[in-house]
């Protein structure tokens, strides 16, 4: 039985070759967090599909570090022991806890397998956010309407400063400021940063998900106290794109 949202692994032999023309080519493994959302859990697993939909023949997997199985150290673990290399690409929009011990974690396990870095920060998810802002209703061009970048949170510095660095960029196409919060872990909280803004002399105030998909934390950002909400990042060909790139980056080249 294939776990909810994963991509089942093609038998030997049923044509899944990977685009490097080598059947021994590594499986991409699309690592997400993981979601009781069953939206979020499709539009996860349709994004694996979306790549391999871009890359005819490279052969993908899911896995998840929380919430709904198979576990990121059990699909590799599987793959060690069917003799195939991997590389685990993380569906994460930073580095925190889940890429730099997680992850890594799992990938040590194994000498078959490589870690790529996570999605984020990525010019391709800068563009899919102003594009979600103007989708909200947001104008771009209007100093007065500033943006929180919403994301989940870590205590990790290095998630923040990523989150941080998404921010920069998407300031150089908006002309109100751009801040950001968080939902967990890191400070400030959304509805604060929302505050904040307006304190600051905004006179609208739109909250930018930097999410991949639906879930708890979306959900929450309804009540921050934003004019408007924007949808999550999914689904848009671009990360697709993004992911494609973490894999090839990432594939051990002779």
């Amino acid at each position: 039985m294939v776990a909810d949202g994963a991509v089942p692994l093609p038998e030997p032999g049923d044509g899944a070759v990977a685009r490097r023309g080598d059947s021994d080519a590594p499986v991409l493994v699309a690592c997400a967090h993981g979601t009781r959302n069953p939206t979020g859990r499709r539009l996860i697993a349709e994004l694996a599909l979306a790549a391999r939909h871009l890359r005819p023949g490279l052969v993908t997997t899911a896995a998840f570090v929380d919430v709904q199985p198979p576990t990121v150290v059990d699909v590799v673990a599987q793959l060690s022991s069917a003799g195939r290399p991997a590389v685990v690409v993380p569906l994460l929009l930073s580095g925190g806890y889940h890429v730099h011990v997680d992850i890594a974690g799992a990938v040590a396990r194994s000498d078959a397998a490589v870690a790529a870095r996570p999605l984020g920060p990525d010019p391709r998810l800068v563009e899919v956010l102003r594009d979600r802002l103007v989708q909200a209703g947001a104008d771009p061009d209007d100093p007065a309407t500033a943006v929180v970048l919403a994301a989940a949170g870590s205590s990790d510095v290095r998630a923040v400063a990523d989150v941080e660095s998404t921010a920069a960029l998407l300031q150089h196409s908006w002309a109100g400021p751009v801040t950001t919060g968080y939902g967990s872990a890191a400070t400030p909280a959304v509805p604060d940063a929302v505050v904040a803004a307006r304190d600051a002399g905004a006179r609208r105030v739109v909250v930018a998900a930097y999410l991949l998909a639906p879930g708890h934390f979306h959900d929450k950002l309804a009540g921050a106290g934003a004019d408007w909400v924007t949808a999550p990042l999914l689904p848009d060909d671009r990360i697709a794109a993004v992911l494609l790139d973490r894999y090839d980056a990432a594939v051990p080249q002779d």
